[in-house]
């Protein structure tokens, strides 16, 4: 009842999912992510262990198409679930339980692939795929959108639409950014709205923010607050309207 795509940028090695369903807050538990080590989507008769548990088997070192065999192994509804996976270093695999509902399969490239079930038809995969690899001149999030969009635009789920989520992991335990919409009747658009809200100031800060190598962070924000500053002026000089749905600031 869902698909999504699970990828990694080969320029950067930052990680990314994105996932829509026709079923609610699918950005719940399809995506799994840790910086560093890789990214896990499951999905169908969804397993939440199978992103918990794949984690921490990347982590360990183990290769992907082996920790495939170790998560169905150990779960008799297997045949109900679907799977897929990459690691910091591109290794990836896939998995389709026989008894997922028509139309389900996956494809896999390098760095990337997509996996669907209960969808209209293949060319769901096929175009997610397909779009995703045209855009590699794009940043990730926009690849990300641009490729799930054209999923939707060959079918999508074909029960409809319901939630959507975007997640990126660059090299930390937290996430670079988090979309979700949960219930919308267009949730791809609204994660397209969503992104453009946090290019407006959200990903400024995230610049900030404490990391590994650097526990403090920036706390001297007088350079990012002028770049957000120096964009917002230029967005009202060019006269376009802010993504947002915030209530202007209280002086």
């Amino acid at each position: 009842m869902t698909w999504s795509i699970v990828a990694r940028d080969p320029l950067t090695g930052h990680l990314g999912i994105a996932v829509a369903s026709r079923f609610f807050a699918v950005g719940a538990l399809v995506p799994h992510i840790r910086g560093g080590i890789g990214a896990v989507a499951t999905q169908a008769f969804v397993n939440p262990l199978y992103g918990v548990d794949g984690l921490s088997l990347l982590a360990a070192g183990k290769a992907p198409e082996e920790i495939i065999a170790e998560l169905i192994a150990r779960d008799a509804g297997c045949n109900q679930r679907q799977l897929h996976l990459i690691d910091a270093k591109g290794r990836n695999a896939a998995f389709t339980g026989p008894a997922c509902i028509d139309w389900a399969g996956h494809l896999i490239d390098e760095n990337v692939s997509v996996a669907g079930n209960m969808l209209a038809c293949p060319d769901v995969v096929t175009e997610t795929l397909v779009t995703y690899n045209k855009a590699m001149d794009k940043p990730l999030a926009e690849r990300l959108l641009v490729a799930m969009q054209a999923g939707e635009d060959a079918g999508g789920d074909k029960r409809g639409r319901q939630s959507a989520a975007l997640a990126i992991h660059r090299d930390q335990d937290y996430p670079w950014l988090s979309l979700r919409a949960d219930d919308h009747p267009d949730p791809l658009a609204e994660l397209i709205r969503l992104h453009a809200v946090a290019g407006e100031r959200y990903l400024h800060v995230a610049e900030t923010m404490a990391t590994r190598q650097n526990p403090t962070g920036r706390t001297d924000r007088r350079e990012i607050d002028e770049k957000i500053a120096a964009l917002e002026a230029a967005r009202i000089a060019e006269g376009r309207p802010s993504a947002s749905f915030a209530t202007p600031l209280k002086m």
